[in-house]
C-alpha cells in the first residue's frame, strides 16, 4: 500500500489523540522529510494541515451539535487550552468556536473531509474456508456509509476502540466490522464497528445491537494493512464468488473480523472477511 494511504488511515483513526508527525511517518515507513512531500504531491496540501484542518473540522460538528463544554471539544480536538483552540478555530474557520456552537450550523465553514483512499484491484485472494456458525449478537457504534465515501470509517472504529474491552457483556476480544442494507437508505450502507456480546442490557449510550442468524460463512484471509479490505472484499466478489456456484446469503451483506492479535495502532494483524452463504 502507498505510504500517503497509510498516512491518511493513520490519521482518520488517530485524530482524536496526540499524534506526532514523526509517529505518522513510521507508520508509513517513510521518513518525516519524504511522507511529508509526497503527502503533498499527492493531496495538494501539508500533512500538517490536513492533521489540523481534521481535527477542526470534527471540532465544528461537535459544536454545531451542542456541545456543551468548549474546552472539552478543544481537549478532544489536541489542544491544550480554551485559548489556543479558539485562535486555531478562527484561522481555520473565519469565526470562534462560540459563534458556531451560538448558530447551530456549519454554514459557511469549509470543513475538510477525508481524503479517499482508494484501493489497488486485488487479484491474489486466497482460497476461503466455509464454517457455519450459530446466532449471535453483535453490539457497538454505527454509521451510514454513502457509497465511495467509506474513508470516514476509520473515524468510527476511533470512537468505538474507547469502549473496546469493557463493554457489558462483551465476548472475546475479537472485534467485527458488519456492513448492510438499512431500510431507506438508498445510496450507501450501515456500518457496524461492534463486538460479539452476551447481553444487550447496560450498552454504553449511542450503541445499537444486531442479531446474525444461523448460517453458513465463506471466510477469506486479508493479507497486509487493513486499508486495503475493500480490495480483498472487492475480489471475492468479482473473482470468487461468479465461479464458486455459490449465492450470497440475506444479511449482513459482508462481515469483517479482528482477530484478537489485530492491532488499530498500526492496522496489522489478524483479518478476515466473511461473505453469508445462502442455503
Amino acid at each position: 500500500m502507498h505510504p500517503v494511504a497509510k498516512a491518511i488511515w493513520f490519521i482518520e483513526s488517530h485524530y482524536g489523540s496526540v499524534i506526532s508527525l514523526d509517529e505518522i511517518a513510521r507508520v508509513a515507513g517513510m521518513s518525516r522529510y519524504h511522507l511529508s512531500r509526497r503527502f503533498g504531491e499527492m493531496t495538494g496540501q501539508t500533512l500538517t494541515a490536513y492533521l489540523r484542518a481534521r481535527r477542526l473540522s470534527e471540532a465544528a460538528r461537535q459544536l454545531a451539535g451542542g456541545a456543551e463544554d468548549i474546552l472539552g471539544v478543544a481537549l478532544d480536538a489536541g489542544y491544550g487550552s480554551h485559548e489556543a483552540f479558539t485562535r486555531a478555530f478562527r484561522d481555520q474557520f473565519g469565526m470562534t468556536p462560540e459563534t458556531v456552537r451560538r448558530r447551530r450550523d456549519l454554514t459557511g465553514l469549509t470543513l475538510q473531509e477525508p481524503i479517499r483512499m482508494t484501493a489497488i484491484p486485488k487479484t491474489d485472494l486466497p482460497k476461503p474456508r466455509f464454517e457455519t456458525l450459530d446466532a449471535f449478537t453483535v453490539a457497538g457504534l454505527g454509521a451510514d456509509i454513502t457509497y465511495g465515501q467509506s474513508a470516514g470509517i476509520p473515524a468510527l472504529w476511533q470512537k468505538f476502540n474507547t469502549h473496546f474491552g469493557h463493554i457489558p457483556g462483551q465476548i472475546g476480544r475479537s472485534a467485527f466490522g458488519l456492513c448492510f442494507i438499512r431500510p431507506g437508505l438508498e445510496n450507501g450502507f450501515r456500518y457496524l464497528a461492534a463486538v460479539k456480546v452476551a447481553s444487550t442490557d447496560d450498552l454504553p449510550p449511542g450503541f445499537e445491537s444486531v442479531r446474525i442468524p444461523v448460517q453458513a460463512w465463506a471466510m477469506f484471509p486479508h493479507a497486509g494493512h487493513v486499508n486495503g479490505i475493500p480490495a480483498t472484499v472487492d475480489a471475492a466478489f468479482r473473482t470468487w464468488l461468479p465461479v464458486s456456484g455459490r449465492k450470497i446469503g440475506a444479511f449482513p451483506d459482508v462481515l469483517e473480523m479482528y482477530g484478537e492479535d489485530f492491532d488499530p495502532h498500526s492496522g496489522l494483524g489478524r483479518v478476515e472477511i466473511w461473505l453469508p452463504l445462502a442455503d
